[in-house]
């Protein structure tokens, strides 16, 4: 059945999609969502719980209205009751549903906040390590269901909440609008000139947060090893900022190929520049998903990443995954990548992590005809 044959005699029925806010990847997360719902009787309201009012994140939301509840981070700490209200009222203000509400805080806030039956979309692991998190989850079970971006963040939640039926905690892949993206992406020679990068270098690019978790150190140790034996004036290409900038800028300097790396800092629209690189590698440590490594599949670079976290389920092949902080095991991805002709599959990319591909997932979804049972 599809979705529009499930939505039928529901007309001008909402969905109501709650988000902790809008910075980061979050708009096009809202975005991902919003567009489960296009072509069915569902019209969708999405409510940003922090962050001001604005017109190119109404537009970037793909929903029919858009509402700003503008609280500060302070403000949604402790129990969130002005929250719970505003929630209250809006919940009341149309015939909704159901909620898909992403991350913990706004998951608390619509439970309280309303009868609705809520999906909530989990980003990260560890939510519900915490005792207090489990008691609230399973005291509201009846109309909670739970997706985690990827498998990994889904098995955390699983091994948390052991009592839950499968079908209850289940996967949804982030995804991207391939076409859109693809279009934002500007050549190969026009991503170098504004980044700086020669036009002739063989390059490796990063993108991240310089921080413990993304372990850029590793990725440096890896390319010092490589260079030898990479193509003459090849270069490691790292966009982001942190703490540990110095502390990496120092860490090239020891091993010698300070002229070899270039700190791009924090780079607006990173994602237009992606096809700068000749391959693409990411390091993190238990990174939930691996957005990055979409967008540079886009721009039709190879990518290799570490074996952990949910990473490897976007990768999706052994030989461009090396251990977790294994330098040595980086290098020999880096030289095999150099050494080959290679280009990410795009089929793999339409299939698994489209909008297309997500429509279909999402309406098959146990949940989710749980969910509507609760409604019809």
């Amino acid at each position: 059945m599809t979705a529009s044959e499930q939505a039928a005699g529901q007309a001008q029925r909402w969905v109501l999609q709650f988000c902790h806010g809008y910075d980061g990847p979050f708009l096009d997360c809202a975005r991902q969502y919003a567009v489960l719902f296009k072509g069915t009787p569902y019209k969708v309201c999405t409510v940003y719980l922090t962050g001001k009012p604005s017109a190119e994140v109404e537009r970037g939301s793909a929903s029919d209205e858009v509402i700003f509840l503008d609280y500060s981070s302070a403000q949604v700490r402790g129990l969130k009751l002005g929250a719970v209200r505003d929630f209250r009222r809006i919940a009341a203000s149309r015939d909704f549903a159901l909620c898909i509400a992403h991350r913990f805080k706004p998951i608390y806030v619509a439970l309280l906040g309303s009868d609705l039956p809520v999906i909530g979309v989990h980003h990260a692991f560890g939510d519900y390590k915490r005792r207090s998190r489990q008691l609230f989850a399973n005291f509201f079970r009846k109309r909670l269901a739970l997706l985690g971006v990827s498998n990994a963040v889904r098995d955390d939640m699983r091994a948390c909440l052991p009592s839950w039926p499968a079908e209850r905690i289940e996967t949804l892949y982030n995804r991207i609008d391939v076409e859109a993206v693809q279009a934002e992406q500007v050549s190969r020679e026009a991503a170098r000139e504004h980044l700086g990068l020669p036009q002739d270098a063989w390059v490796v690019g990063n993108v991240g947060r310089l921080h413990p978790d993304k372990d850029q150190a590793t990725l440096i140790r890896g390319f010092a090893q490589a260079l030898p034996q990479l193509p003459a004036g090849s270069l490691l290409a790292i966009m982001g900022s942190g703490r540990l900038e110095a502390q990496l800028k120092a860490l090239a300097v020891e091993l010698g190929i300070s002229e070899s790396v270039r700190f791009l800092g924090q780079v607006p629209h990173a994602r237009r520049y992606f096809k700068a690189f000749d391959v693409f590698a990411l390091t993190s440590d238990h990174e939930p998903f691996g957005m990055v490594l979409l967008e540079a599949m886009a721009a039709g670079v190879p990518v290799i990443c570490s074996d952990c976290g949910g990473a490897p389920e976007v990768v999706d092949k052994a030989d461009a995954l090396f251990a977790f902080a294994d330098d040595a095991a980086l290098c020999v991805c880096l030289l095999s990548v150099a050494n080959a002709d290679t280009q990410p599959s795009m089929q793999s990319v339409q299939a698994r992590f489209s909008d297309a591909g997500a429509y279909a997932r999402f309406w098959s979804l146990p949940m989710v005809r749980f969910m509507q049972s609760r409604v019809s």
